[in-house]
């Protein structure tokens, strides 16, 4: 497979802002990243009825964050610090137990 004539070019500008960068999102410290409060930044988040939850546990297995834990009840609670209101959890509940609501703050 034949090189990309960019490639000097694009190696050039990696290394030139590379060297003027300063380092992101890089979690040093294991575990660090509780500390990193990412629920700020949500537009729309997932409103809750208990009455209607089977407590089928799959906005729990599909949250990407993990934000969601299980209360001694076995019900989902929601930790409003950490959920970026994706919304995968009200895609997946089967029963509509959760909704998303644009976020009041």
């Amino acid at each position: 497979m034949a090189e990309s004539p960019f490639k000097a070019e694009i190696e050039r500008v990696q290394k030139e802002y590379s060297e003027k960068m300063t380092p992101g999102a890089i979690v040093y410290i294991p575990g660090s990243s509780v500390v990193n409060k990412t629920g700020s930044w949500r537009v729309f988040m997932p409103e809750f009825n208990r009455d209607k939850c089977t407590r089928c546990y799959l906005c729990y297995i599909y949250c990407p964050e993990p934000s969601i834990y299980i209360d001694e009840e076995g019900y989902p609670v929601f930790d409003y610090d950490y959920c970026k209101g994706c919304g995968i959890c009200a895609n997946e509940c089967p029963v509509g137990a959760i909704t998303m609501v644009r976020e009041t703050k």
